[in-house]
């Protein structure tokens, strides 16, 4: 979109750097001048006594035909032949707007061997899977992966796009939408279609997680989201489904392709997989120092669970980012949450409140977690946590053993 000023219209009167909010328009040899910081809000177009002043209303259309694009496209991240729990959340919600709209879901998957996972998307619910079954495939780059999308999107035009807010899909998604001229909405939490005019409503947190933003794209496609892991709920899987899977061919010219994986070195470190961990146990500020995780860490052990913490205990340096749990870190929604010495910040329970079941430890009755917990224990962590543990060797019923302590 852009703002520009018909100067043999302009008369000089000064009215549009009077309303301008921005300070965003010069006065020069008495004709209006718009300056880079302007942020196209309209207000001096409306403002113009003689409409010297107009929105560039077509360079924003791209001349397409929006009427030209259907169906709902999932990106299918798959990684070492296994097909990512994102992926299958995305076509769990992607089945809901595909059905709203009236149209197919169709899973895009990207790799070399790909048979069995283009069966196994077929399972949980896609209508097609675009298989692109190449060797240059095989491991991940910028280049290839958004050229072969792009590619598709040119020539099938897809109304929406979902990709997943992983490592890969956050490099992967801003460059297809470049390609394609079309927005992104990053990291979305919640995805809705209108219902008056089927618009694609991509809801992601903005300013820190202080606020809930809505957005749309009226006029380009195809409408493209990334969307957090561990937000949606996943498809449901069923034997007797089955898809048309399309075989695309793909060349590359030289030059196509800027990079090449020569090897790839797994990393010793071990990786906190919090979006598909079945249980987490999450402290908060109320561990007090980092070797106070050292006793979740053994509670964690004995639930064979993994780690959590909330963004007050990474922000003293207790544990490690990859730990997070909330809208600025890892959202999840595992069958069991143990939060101890978390208070419950509005941006820590929109990343876990979704979790099966709920269980709060805190001295203070009054703290905001309590409003989302299943099972609260009012006390203090390093005694109710060791009583835990007692309970947790003689009874294998974790919810017996918390009701025990509950009472």
């Amino acid at each position: 979109m852009a703002i520009r000023v018909i100067t043999d219209k302009c008369i000089g009167c000064g009215i549009c750097v009077k309303v301008c909010p921005f300070d965003a328009i010069d006065m020069i040899d008495k004709k209006a001048i718009i300056k880079d910081n302007c942020t196209l809000c309209g207000q001096c177009v409306d403002a113009c006594p003689v409409n010297a002043i107009v929105k560039d209303e077509e360079e924003v259309k791209h001349k397409i035909n929006i009427e030209d694009y259907k169906g709902v496209w999932v990106f299918a991240e798959q990684r070492q032949n296994e097909v990512l729990n994102v992926s299958i959340e995305l076509l769990g919600e992607g089945r809901k707007m595909a059905d709203k709209r009236g149209v197919e879901l169709t899973a895009v998957l990207l790799g070399s061997n790909l048979d069995e996972n283009a069966e196994l998307l077929s399972k949980y619910g896609a209508d097609n899977v675009l298989k692109v079954d190449n060797e240059k495939l095989e491991n991940y780059t910028t280049d290839a992966y958004a050229k072969v999308i792009a590619d598709l999107i040119d020539e099938r035009k897809p109304e929406i796009m979902l990709i997943g807010a992983t490592t890969i899909g956050r490099d992967l998604g801003p460059r297809v939408s470049a390609k394609v001229h079309t927005g992104l909405t990053a990291d979305c939490t919640r995805l809705e279609i209108d219902e008056e005019d089927g618009k694609l409503l991509q809801t992601r947190p903005a300013f820190g997680g202080n606020l809930m933003a809505t957005i749309v794209c009226p006029n380009h496609r195809p409408q493209m989201s990334t969307v957090r892991p561990g937000v949606m709920e996943k498809a449901k899987f069923n034997e007797d489904a089955n898809a048309n899977i399309e075989n695309i061919e793909v060349s590359f010219k030289e030059g196509d392709l800027k990079t090449e994986v020569l090897e790839v070195v797994k990393s010793e470190k071990e990786i906190v997989a919090l979006d598909e961990a079945p249980i987490i146990v999450a402290g908060g500020r109320g561990m007090q120092t980092k070797e106070g995780f050292e006793l979740l860490e053994k509670l964690a052990e004995k639930l064979d669970g993994v780690i959590g913490a909330s963004r007050a205990a990474v922000d003293e340096g207790w544990i490690e980012h990859s730990h997070q749990v909330g809208q600025t870190g890892t959202t999840v929604r595992p069958k069991l949450y143990i939060a101890a010495g978390i208070s419950g910040a509005i941006q820590h329970l929109a990343g876990m409140q979704s979790s099966d079941c709920i269980v709060a430890i805190n001295k203070n009755a009054d703290a905001p977690i309590f409003k989302v917990a299943d099972y609260g224990i009012v006390g203090d962590l390093f005694e109710v946590i060791p009583q835990l543990l007692e309970a947790l060797d003689n009874v294998d019923d974790i919810v017996t053993a918390l009701k025990g302590l509950e009472a």
